[in-house]
């Protein structure tokens, strides 16, 4: 029995409907919360990831219909994380804009952000994915430097961000704050500038995410 058939013969419909519902129900579920798939699925990636990169498993894993099967392929990104080099970025493109959604966007940016630190020449392409009409891949570039703290390329993130500014779309302004707030850890000085520069282009969530612990000119002012 394959990983497929295994998920398949664990799946737990009460708990499928309750997994969909929670996602607005954009995918189906089979109903394997997060430890039961890593669970079913700990021995197949522990061999896997002493192995080269397996893409012909990804991209079967996103074939499939039920979301536990791109969580399985991020799963298995994530482990094999260090392994991944600039080449395998046009593979992460192709996953990113196919079934998006937050939960997988956010496994992914991690993976791009890796391969960028390791390999700068990929700044170029997030810099591009910052004007692509596909807003997840704008996602990704925004908060691809998450958790890098004193590594973050500041001006980089801040043309990517400059780059996003004016937007509408909800995923977009909440990824700008998100990368703010979480750079103001390391740097809150230089946070507190862009947002005081940039307050009047900057939506108010965004403005709120990324002065969560900071606190900006104008809030000094009064």
């Amino acid at each position: 029995m394959d990983i497929f058939d295994t998920f398949r013969a664990n799946a737990n419909p009460e708990q499928a409907a309750k997994m969909s519902a929670y996602m607005r129900d954009m995918f189906p579920f089979l109903g394997l919360p997060t430890p039961e798939r890593k669970k079913l699925s700990r021995e197949l990636l522990k061999t896997m990831g002493k192995q080269p990169a397996d893409w012909a498993f990804v991209f079967e894993c996103w074939e499939q219909s039920e979301r536990e099967y791109q969580y399985l392929a991020t799963d298995y990104l994530l482990k094999i994380a260090d392994t991944l080099t600039a080449d395998d970025i046009p593979k992460l493109r192709e996953l990113i804009v196919q079934k998006s959604w937050w939960d997988t966007i956010d496994a992914l940016d991690v993976i791009v952000g890796g391969i960028a630190l390791r390999f700068p020449e990929v700044n170029e392409i997030v810099l591009a994915w910052s004007v692509e009409e596909n807003f997840w891949l704008r996602r990704v570039a925004i908060d691809h430097q998450l958790g890098r703290k004193d590594k973050t390329d500041f001006a980089l993130l801040s043309q990517i961000i400059i780059n996003n500014l004016g937007q509408t779309e909800f995923f977009i302004n909440k990824a700008i704050g998100w990368s703010l707030r979480e750079y103001s850890k390391t740097n809150p000085e230089r946070v507190r500038a862009f947002i005081d520069e940039h307050r009047a282009e900057m939506v108010g969530l965004s403005v709120r995410e990324a002065s969560k612990y900071i606190q900006t000119a104008r809030e000094r002012d009064l």
